[in-house]
C-alpha cells in the first residue's frame, strides 16, 4: 500500500485511552503487511522524557535538528513541549493545541509525505480533512467521542492555518456568505467539519452511529446527522467496534501477583484480591465482593456521581458479606469520593486511588465486577477488558456498552454481566444487587460462569476484526490492496 498517514496516534508515552490502543493495533497491522505507513503527533517531549534543562544549550539544539525514525512525524510547537498530560483541563488549552498541530500536519507533514490516504481520530484532527480535500487525498475520520470545538477562520489564520484555501469544505455554524463575512464571528466546528469532509466516517462501535445519527446525544446538527446517515447509506459510514490491545491477558499479564487463565481463575483472582487488598488498605477479606471503578471520574460522560449517590448505601447494605469498592482514576470527580470516604470512615471498605496502569491492570485481576454507568459511550474498552479478566461487567445500556454487554443468564449459559437501562442511581443499584445476588452462588457454580465468559471474551473481542474492518476501508479508498 502507498504512504498513508495517522494522526494522532500514541506511539511513545503519550497515551489517552482507547484512541492510543487502536491506532497502535493499526500502525502494528499495516507495518506488518508492509504498508509505508506514517505516524504524525504532537512533540510532547517532557511526556516523552525530554527536559530541556538536562542539555548544555549546544546538546539541545543539536537534539532539536537530529531526525526522528523517517515515518514518525512529531509536530513541532512550543504549546505542547511542556505539557504533562495528553488533555488538559484548561478549556481554551485544547484547542490551542490541536491548532498547533494540525498547522503543522497541514503545512509541513502532509507536503512532505505526500500520502495517498490520510486516517484522522476525533475533532483534534477535523480541519485535516478539509485541506486533504483539496489536494484530493481521501480521508478517514474516525469518531471515538462526541466532544467538539469550535473556532473562528481567523484564530485559525494567528495560528498558521490558511484557512481560505479551503474553508468551503469546513461546516461553519451558520450559512456563510462568503470569506471575509465569515472570517470572525462565524465558528468552525471541528467534529462536523472532520465528518462533512471525509470520504469515509466509522464510529467505534455500531449503536453508538445510530445514536449519532438519531440525535440522541446532542451536539451534531440536522444537516450534519443527514450527511452521516447518507454517508452510512452508501456504505461510506460504519460502526467499528474497538477491542483491547493483546496485551490485557490475565495469562500473561506482568502486572498480576499471579497470572491465570479461565481454567485456574478461581485461585489466580484470590491472589490478586489479596494482593490488591494489602497494596491500598482495603480489610484482607478473600470473600469480600469487589467492584472495580476503572474509568475517568467525568461526571459528564462516566456517570460517576450515580455511585457516589449510592456509595454509602451499597457498602452499609452489605456490610455482612463486607462488600469492596476500588476506585483506580483520575477525574474532577475523585475529591467528592474521597470526601465520602472521609466522612464515613470507610478506608478499609473503599479505596480511591490515583490512575497507575499496573495497579488498574492487578484490580481488573482481583475485582469480581467492573462498573460501567457511563450516560453515553461510544465504546469503552474497560468493560471487554473486564470480562476478559473475569470481573464482570455492571453497565448502562448505551452505545458501545450495548453491543459488547448482554444480560447474564446463568440457566442457559448466556450473557457476560449486568445491565441496566435508566441512567440514575437507582438503576445502577438495582445492577449492583443483581451482581449481589449472583455472588451469593455457589463458589464453584460461579467459577462456571466466569470461565465461560472468560473463554467467550477472549474470542469475541479480538483486535484482529477491527484491524481487518479498517484495512478493507484502507484498501477501497486507496485504490489498492493491503498485501
Amino acid at each position: 500500500m502507498p504512504a498513508g498517514l495517522e494522526g494522532p496516534t500514541t506511539r511513545i508515552r503519550a497515551k489517552g485511552g482507547g484512541l492510543a490502543d487502536v491506532a497502535a493495533l493499526l500502525v502494528e497491522a499495516l507495518t506488518e503487511r508492509g504498508a509505508d505507513v506514517h505516524v504524525a503527533l504532537p512533540h510532547y517531549r517532557r511526556l516523552f522524557g525530554v527536559e530541556p534543562s538536562a542539555f548544555r544549550n549546544d546538546d539541545w539544539r543539536d537534539y532539536k535538528r537530529k531526525p526522528t525514525h523517517a515515518n514518525l512525524h512529531l509536530a513541532e510547537d512550543r504549546s505542547f513541549y511542556y505539557r504533562d498530560r495528553v488533555y488538559s483541563h484548561q478549556s481554551q488549552d485544547n484547542p490551542e493545541v490541536a491548532l498547533a498541530f494540525q498547522r503543522e500536519v497541514i503545512n509541513n507533514i502532509i507536503p512532505r509525505v505526500e500520502p495517498d490516504l490520510i486516517h484522522c481520530h476525533d475533532w483534534m484532527t477535523g480541519i485535516i480533512p478539509a485541506a486533504a480535500r483539496r489536494l484530493n487525498i481521501p480521508c478517514v475520520f474516525t469518531i471515538h467521542n462526541i466532544h467538539t470545538e469550535r473556532q473562528s477562520l481567523a484564530r485559525m489564520e494567528q495560528a498558521g492555518i490558511d484557512a481560505a484555501e479551503f474553508w468551503q469544505s469546513l461546516y461553519l455554524e451558520r450559512f456563510p456568505g462568503n470569506y471575509e463575512e465569515s472570517r470572525e464571528h462565524n465558528p468552525v466546528n471541528f467534529l462536523a467539519s472532520g465528518i462533512i469532509a471525509s470520504r469515509f466516517v466509522n464510529t467505534v462501535s455500531p449503536s453508538f452511529l445510530d445514536e449519532m445519527i438519531d440525535g440522541r446525544h446532542g451536539g451534531l446538527s440536522d444537516t450534519v446527522r443527514d450527511h452521516l446517515a447518507h454517508l452510512r447509506a452508501t456504505g461510506n459510514a460504519a460502526g467499528i467496534l474497538n477491542a483491547p490491545h493483546p496485551s490485557y491477558d490475565p495469562a500473561f499479564d506482568p502486572a498480576l501477583e499471579q497470572r491465570y487463565d479461565p481454567e485456574s481463575a478461581v485461585n489466580g483472582k484470590a491472589a490478586n484480591k489479596s494482593a490488591f487488598q494489602k497494596r491500598t488498605g482495603l480489610a484482607p477479606d478473600p470473600g469480600a465482593p469487589l467492584f472495580f471503578w476503572p474509568s475517568r471520574l467525568d461526571p459528564m460522560q462516566k456517570g460517576c456521581q450515580l455511585l457516589s449517590d449510592i456509595l454509602y448505601q451499597i457498602v452499609t447494605d452489605y456490610a455482612a458479606i463486607g462488600l469492596q469498592v476500588a476506585l483506580v482514576a483520575d477525574g474532577a470527580f475523585q475529591s467528592h469520593f474521597q470526601n465520602i470516604v472521609d466522612l464515613h470512615g470507610i478506608h478499609d471498605r473503599v479505596t480511591v486511588c490515583a490512575f497507575d496502569e499496573d495497579l488498574s491492570r492487578l484490580c481488573y485481576a482481583a475485582s469480581d465486577f467492573t462498573l460501567v454507568p457511563s450516560f453515553f459511550e461510544p465504546c469503552g474498552l474497560v468493560q471487554m477488558i473486564a470480562a476478559l479478566y473475569g470481573s464482570l461487567p455492571v453497565v448502562h445500556r448505551t452505545g458501545g456498552l450495548r453491543d459488547t454487554v448482554a444480560p447474564l443468564n446463568a440457566d442457559e449459559g448466556t450473557g457476560n454481566g449486568f445491565v441496566f437501562e435508566m441512567a440514575d442511581s437507582g438503576g445502577l443499584r438495582w445492577a449492583i444487587d443483581q451482581a449481589m445476588r449472583f455472588y451469593r452462588n455457589d463458589l464453584g457454580w460461579r467459577a462456571g460462569q466466569v470461565a465461560r465468559i472468560m473463554q467467550e471474551s477472549k474470542r469475541r473481542f479480538d483486535p484482529k476484526a477491527a484491524v481487518e474492518s479498517y484495512l478493507g476501508i484502507y484498501e477501497r479508498l486507496a485504490g489498492c490492496p493491503v498485501a
